[in-house]
């Protein structure tokens, strides 16, 4: 079971970057394809909490540099076709069944996806129609790295918790946040696509979702939101003057990081008062 659930994260987070990849209408059924990997990755976790067995995060590399894309959707297919042998270890057969049935679906449609050259790793550093400087850009390339690694931190943080926790209010919150760094995510990978420096987001290590204490989490969470908020601001007067289009979308996750500030408050003070 901990080997299937390595192996549906792998393939999940291959899945979210050949979406970014794609700069056609497959787009949008690589993302359909990821968000069905991505519950099946939940599924499977829900499998290992009942059954008492200890699981973490970590994962193995993910080769994602390919020239086409059905270099990348190959490799995806392979893997596939590898959970499709570990599903006997699900002790849930209804459960193993649901996701046979889904990759050999998911599986099928991909040979129907047509090809495309991939520029995710050419290194341009330019974004269609707008024209930054050097220092702008310079910006801009920092952020995403330093941003899209943290938004994929924060959907496997707030999972765990999540999974880990009984209490409705709190799990209402964290769902938000999930929901919310998957967008965040998916809009910095597209971005870091079509600069030409898309990268798998590094290993997430253990101790920061296997948290010894929720309320020091959140109360640190906070702080790192207002952080964020900041980096979202600084960016949005870095490149004002080239893209007011691009400044504006900044400012726009500027915005939604005060409601995240205000959900993670909200989710400390109901965990105070149950707790104290």
């Amino acid at each position: 079971m901990k080997t299937l659930l390595i192996k549906t994260h792998e393939v999940w987070l291959e899945m979210l970057m050949a979406a970014f990849m794609s700069r056609t209408t497959s787009r949008q059924k690589l993302y359909e394809f990821s968000d069905i990997l991505w519950r099946h990755f939940t599924w499977l976790e829900h499998e290992l909490i009942r059954h008492g067995e200890p699981y973490d995060y970590d994962r193995g590399t993910i080769p994602v540099q390919v020239s086409h894309l059905r270099d990348i959707l190959t490799n995806i297919t392979t893997r596939l076709s590898d959970i499709e042998l570990q599903l006997i270890s699900c002790p849930d057969r209804d459960l193993a069944h649901r996701i046979g049935t889904d990759l050999s679906y998911i599986q099928g449609a991909l040979l129907h996806i047509g090809d495309e050259a991939v520029y995710a790793f050419n290194a341009s550093r330019t974004l269609d129609g707008i024209s930054l400087t050097k220092e702008a850009t310079d910006a801009l390339t920092l952020f995403l790295f330093e941003e899209s690694y943290k938004e994929y931190e924060l959907i496997m943080i707030y999972n765990y918790l999540k999974a880990h926790s009984d209490d409705a209010f709190l799990n209402r919150i964290f769902q938000i946040l999930v929901d919310e760094s998957f967008f965040h995510l998916r809009s910095f990978g597209q971005m870091m696509a079509e600069m030409g420096i898309l990268g798998v987001p590094r290993v997430i290590h253990r101790s920061l979702y296997q948290v010894e204490s929720v309320e020091q989490f959140l109360r640190d969470g906070i702080e790192e939101e207002i952080a964020a908020k900041q980096q979202c601001l600084d960016l949005s007067n870095a490149v004002a003057k080239e893209s007011k289009e691009l400044a504006s979308f900044f400012d726009f996750i500027n915005f939604q990081e005060d409601y995240h500030v205000s959900l993670m408050r909200e989710a400390l003070e109901h965990y105070a008062r149950t707790k104290g």
